[in-house]
């Protein structure tokens, strides 16, 4: 259950950090509303999912899919480059939430 509550609060991450883009320096109303209810979600999931895992395996995830997200959200969504570089720091991220999985104990 715990990886089920870790996705979900990097799923929130995603949502809050593109919710935070839309909101324009927090002067439109509902994505700065959805920022807030996303960013207390995925804060009170990842404190469940910390119950179970390991604090660095549970903030590394987290925090990953979080950014591989944001990433990719950037390049379909918003339209931003998707440059050689770009793309082999994403797979490094992604390589290394894969270990870290893959090292759990939790």
């Amino acid at each position: 259950m715990a990886w089920i509550y870790l996705v979900a609060a990097g799923i929130l991450e995603i949502v809050w950090s593109y919710a935070m883009k839309q909101s324009d320096g927090f002067t439109r109303a509902v994505p700065t509303t959805v920022m807030a209810a996303a960013m207390i979600g995925s804060f009170a999931l990842l404190s469940l999912a910390m119950r179970m895992l390991p604090l660095g395996t549970a903030y590394t995830i987290w925090t990953g899919i979080g950014a591989v997200g944001a990433f990719v959200v950037g390049i379909v969504i918003l339209g931003e480059a998707a440059t050689p570089a770009r793309l082999l720091a994403a797979a490094l991220i992604l390589s290394g939430l894969v270990l870290m999985k893959l090292s759990s104990t939790g």
